[in-house]
This record gives C-alpha cells, structure tokens and sequence, in this order.
C-alpha cells in the first residue's frame, strides 16, 4: 500500500511538473491611441479645416491596433496581427511609421534572463534590438475590477518615456506655443512636430490578474504577480479582449534573428539623429512651394 501511494506521488509530482512545462496561452490586445486635435495648432496655413479632419481620420486608423500575445511560464512574443494592405499603400513606409507607434517587428521577452529581443525597421534598415528589460518598479494598488471574467487588481509605476515611441509626445501648452511663436513670428509655416513636446515622465497604470501566474503583459511591461490585461499611459490604452489558454497548437515562442544586432539606446541614437535630419529639411522647404500633407 506504501508503494502504491509511493508511486501515485511521484506520478502527480511528474503530471504537475509536465503541465508546467507545457503551459502556454495566447492573449488578444486592442491598442487605441488618442488622437490629437489639429484644430489650433501652429503649422502650415495651407492645410484647410477638411485636410485636418482627413489627417485625425487617418491617425486615428493608424493608431487603432490589434496585436497577439503568445507566452508560457518564462518567455512571450508579442506581433501585430497581420492585415492585408489597401490599394496604393506604401508598404515600406507604413512599417516604419509602425515601428515608431508601438507595431511593427516581433517582441520577444525572456523574464528569466530579463532580457528582450524586437526587430525593427527603419529607413529601410532592419535592426535587431537586444537589451535588459526595463526595471519597473510597481506600486501594487487594493482597488481591482473584472476584465473578461477575470478579477484584475491594479497597479501603477512611474516611467521615462521612449524618444523613439511617438505615442508618447504629447501637445504643447499654450504658454509654451506662445513662447514660441515669438522666435518663429516671421515664418509663414512650421513643422507640425514643433506642436508636440516628450514628457519628462509618464504614469503608466496596469490591471493584471493573479489567476493566470505569469509575469507577462503587452509591449515591454511586465513582471507583476499575473497575466496585465490592460494598460494605459495617458493616451494609449492596450486592452485584451480575448484569451484561450493549454491551446492544442502550440506557437514557436523564440526570439527574430533578423537584422544588425544594436543595444537599445543605439538604436533610438540612430532614429533621433535620423528624425533631426528629417526635420531639418523640412525647415528647409518653408520657405519654398507650400507643402501639404495628406494629398
């Protein structure tokens, strides 16, 4: 009888173990961004009321995103969901301006190692981002609420916003346009950019749920006691709206091997020093033709 009992132990502890092993869920997000209003904004005076309602339209579509987040107990990947490109869409461009709104490229997280792996592309260029993942210190909230069936708890942490993530420039005060309307009186146009400003911080606020354990979450965010089905930072909300966990088919939760090699801070130096350049020469043209957007 000791020997039964004996041997149903060790196959529970063995069951127990296996099935940790081959954990694995999926999870659906929602990204939603809010779309800054043109209206008032200094900028070129060829753009009519009707081109500025075109533009918020647009960003608004680019800015609403669905992405897939596959993970098991240490690791994750997280992708855009795929979609077909409408007609005269240019391919390579849109997938740079992804890249620069929290899409594009696949984000590979180890919370073992606590290290990440993203490619990304930019100006035609693939690079293959490998760092530490940021260090998030957490306050842990009481107040809780249901995301989907599940009983979330809140929790919010303090961050330094990603120069290389336009989703977190934010619309200058007033004051501060003023300011600076009086050194640029004299121009006829602008660059829209000069309307946005990076916060020297940012409030992130997260819902995670302890009953799916594991330090996982959208983007770069991680390491609370639970899956975080929803994040916001002022102005992006990630939401998940769907979650299937122990699928059948299993995903291949691996890092991209494509493209050179760069640390993160390497890489937003090169997008900033690029984005500079870009702008630069767009003061350049004020003084030439009327440039228009959204033609």
């Amino acid at each position: 009888m000791k020997k039964v009992i004996y041997y149903m132990s060790l196959l529970f502890v063995f069951t127990q173990v296996q099935a940790q092993k081959d954990f694995q869920g999926m999870a659906v997000y929602e990204s939603k961004t809010q779309v800054p209003k043109f209206e008032g904004m200094r900028g070129n005076r060829d753009i009519t009321p009707e081109m500025q309602k075109s533009m918020e339209e647009r960003m608004k579509k680019m800015l609403e995103k669905t992405f897939i987040l596959n993970f098991d107990k240490s690791a994750s990947i997280y992708k855009e969901e795929e979609k077909l490109e409408a007609p005269g869409q240019q391919g390579g461009f849109r997938v740079m301006v992804s890249s620069m709104m929290g899409g594009g490229g696949t984000f590979y997280k180890d919370v073992k190692t606590k290290s990440y792996t993203v490619d990304k592309e930019f100006m035609g260029k693939e690079f293959l981002v490998i760092d530490s993942l940021p260090k998030l210190n957490w306050k842990l909230e009481q107040e809780t609420k249901q995301i989907g069936g599940y009983n979330c708890y809140k929790a919010t942490v303090v961050k330094e916003p990603s120069k290389t993530d336009f989703r977190n420039f934010r619309p200058k005060k007033t004051d501060d346009k003023k300011e600076e309307a009086k050194k640029t009186s004299g121009e006829t146009k602008t660059n829209f950019e000069d309307n946005f400003e990076l916060p020297k911080e940012i409030v992130v606020t997260a819902w995670y749920t302890p009953e799916i354990p594991v330090s996982q979450g959208p983007e770069n965010y991680w390491g609370l006691p639970g899956l975080i089905l929803e994040i916001n930072d002022g102005t992006t909300t990630i939401l998940c709206s769907k979650i299937v966990l122990n699928a059948k088919d299993k995903a291949d939760i691996k890092p991209s091997k494509k493209g050179k090699v760069v640390s993160q801070k390497d890489y937003d130096e090169t997008v900033v020093k690029k984005m500079e350049e870009f702008r630069e020469m767009n003061r350049g043209r004020s003084s030439g033709p009327a440039q228009t957007i959204g033609r």
